[in-house]
């Protein structure tokens, strides 16, 4: 082959004003170096208008390749491809690089983008040409979540004969799942498709089930981690506790229920709900009079099972060995409260999408009755069964998502769990109104389209156009909104809206990202190799993702995703053998290994 294959190279979309991202300067110069590169484009300094004008340029200084290379390349794709082709060439030789598909966002990530992009130009696929050595590894494994993405994880290992310690940081696994009532597109009940799981769990003889504890260090390589867990004290023995409940009855403290996204109060001695797994009790040491000053202990007292509450109880530091890790650790809800003119936290029949999810369910603070929210005695502001009941309700979407001053992404669950409260309040307050405001739907999944349908035919008001404001006005809220489809804006009286707030990373997802040696992305999720042919594994060898800690998805996408991370796992453990840190190989190799596997020569120019 003689042909002169001389590639230019055109880096779309990117510039070095933001400090954040990758050293695009550096990157070009690196590129300057490849001997198969010509021409060095980008795009302030080259507008895509005319594809007559590019191909002239093309033909002039004898390019055979393009190589578009950013965060979207895909864009200029067809631009570049007429270009090619009005210059005589073949339009197969456009070629992509794009630094997001294989998690390169960040100043640090400027070497990995040099790899990326020098694979492209040697027309050589980036996994192939980034592949590790593999060595041994040890065979048990670490999950560390146990919300639905964790639980379903080690089940899959567990029943593969294999050994699981799952580490889950408060008093129960279950996740946010565990605190809905209803699924959607379907509507089964949440618990009756996870309590059964959890419950597996709880008595699998493969998994170590640690509930209340934390991953506090990981240390040593791929296939033989070294990882410290701190276990909380309980304060309340797991094997003799009867759970019988006298201990929380006769506790005089009380705390905001996490589990009932602070709709209501709990015992400083409590079981997170009812299905809880494990169903023992534990104590709250920040709520706890006997932990604060050394009084109280009534507890203890009460309880009648001898030595079962040892309220001197300490933490405790153990260390495991693992040859993987499966990062599981889930989400948090946006907050409200950033965004005052919605008036959450100022205005009580203002609540969030997670609270009206307690609010609803049989389980929850009011066993199921749609009530406003009312102060107790002691002015703490709680759902309580004997309250009103509205007559009118509206669900406020996108709230925190798809915002340029919060987070830019769609948190995708919005649309259809609001879908899915909209129909609770029709089934639970046939009279009442219910209006809808949105964006645009995204009805995405298997069945989604058709809820949408049937949402829109039992009676919702299903208004297109964003809320500017919510405001209190005597005993009614006053929603101030548009409706786009009737060109007109609404002042609207309701007696509660509901906000439906969006996912984001946990607060301590950065901290387990250093201590994992995981990347994060732009918007704060771990990073996966890549989002479509590995959306699992991550950089770092024998660690891997799966759940919303990667970023926002629905349930079955989460049970999938979980599940496609302990096949890997399980992978590993049958050969034997686990691939080391993709982040560990240097530019150099991976470049001297693309231009091993490419079939276009340098002596070819």
């Amino acid at each position: 082959m003689g042909e002169n294959l001389l590639t230019a190279v055109y880096f779309c979309g990117i510039s070095n004003e933001h400090a954040e991202i990758i050293d695009i300067a550096e990157v070009a110069a690196y590129t300057k170096t490849i001997s198969l590169v010509g021409e060095i484009w980008h795009q302030k300094d080259f507008p895509v208008i005319d594809p007559d004008e590019v191909a002239a340029k093309i033909r002039g200084d004898g390019i055979k390749r393009i190589v578009i290379t950013g965060y979207q390349p895909g864009m200029f794709k067809s631009f570049f491809t007429k270009a090619m082709v009005q210059a005589g060439n073949d339009p197969g030789d456009v070629f992509l690089a794009c630094f997001g598909e294989f998690g390169a966002y960040k100043r640090a990530d400027t070497e990995r983008a040099k790899a990326i992009l020098a694979c492209a130009i040697y027309g050589v696929s980036f996994e192939e040409a980034a592949s590790p050595e593999e060595v041994d590894t040890s065979l048990d494994t670490l999950v560390i979540g146990g919300g639905i993405a964790g639980i379903q994880a080690s089940l899959e290992i567990a029943n593969g004969n294999q050994k699981v310690y799952l580490v889950e940081r408060t008093g129960t696994i279950g996740g946010h799942m565990a605190m809905f009532d209803k699924t959607f597109p379907t509507l089964d009940c949440a618990a009756c498709i996870l309590t059964p799981k959890m419950v597996e769990v709880g008595q699998h003889p493969n998994i170590d089930l640690m509930t209340y504890c934390e991953v506090k260090d990981v240390t040593g390589e791929p296939g033989n981690y070294k990882v410290k867990i701190l276990q909380k004290a309980r304060r309340v023995d797991l094997a003799t506790c009867i759970g019988c409940g006298t201990c929380s009855e006769k506790c005089p403290r009380k705390a905001v229920s996490e589990f009932d996204a602070d709709t209501t109060l709990r015992k400083a001695i409590y079981i997170p709900f009812p299905q809880a797994v494990p169903n023992k009790y534990l104590i709250d040491a920040d709520n706890c009079t006997y932990v604060e000053n050394g009084k109280c202990g009534v507890c203890a007292k009460v309880c009648p099972v001898p030595d079962c509450i040892n309220l001197d109880e300490q933490d405790e530091l153990v260390e495991v060995t693992v040859g993987n890790i499966i990062v599981a650790t889930g989400f948090k809800v946006f907050d409200a409260k950033r965004i005052e003119r919605y008036g959450y936290g100022k205005y009580p029949n203002v609540v969030t999408s997670l609270e009206f999810e307690r609010l609803v369910n049989a389980a929850g603070p009011t066993s199921g009755d749609i009530t406003f929210r009312t102060q107790d005695k002691k002015k703490n502001w709680i759902f309580a069964p004997e309250g009103n009941k509205p007559k009118s309700i509206a669900l406020i979407h996108c709230i925190g998502s798809r915002d340029e001053n919060y987070h830019k992404y769609c948190s995708k669950v919005c649309c259809m769990y609001s879908l899915k409260l909209a129909h609770l309040v029709k089934e639970k307050l046939p009279d009442a109104e219910v209006y809808e405001y949105y964006i645009d739907m995204r009805s995405f999944g298997k069945g989604y389209q058709e809820f949408y349908e049937r949402i829109k035919n039992e009676g919702v008001n299903i208004i297109r156009g964003r809320t500017a404001k919510i405001d209190q006005d005597g005993d009614k809220l006053l929603l101030r909104s548009e409706d786009i489809v009737g060109d007109r804006l609404i002042e609207q009286s309701v007696d509660m809206a509901i906000l439906a707030v969006g996912l984001e990373p946990r607060e301590d997802t950065t901290e387990i990202g250093e201590m994992l040696g995981i990347s994060i992305d732009s918007d704060g999720w771990f990073n996966e190799v890549n989002y479509v042919s590995d959306p699992v594994d991550t950089f770092t060898g024998g660690i891997t993702v799966a759940g919303v800690c990667q970023g926002p998805k629905d349930i079955p996408d989460t049970v999938a995703q979980a599940s496609a991370a302990a096949s890997r796992v399980l992978q590993s453990i049958l050969k034997g053998k686990i691939r080391k840190s993709i982040k560990e190989l240097s530019l150099e190799s991976i470049e001297k290994r693309a231009k091993e596997l490419s079939i276009i020569m340098e002596g070819q120019l």
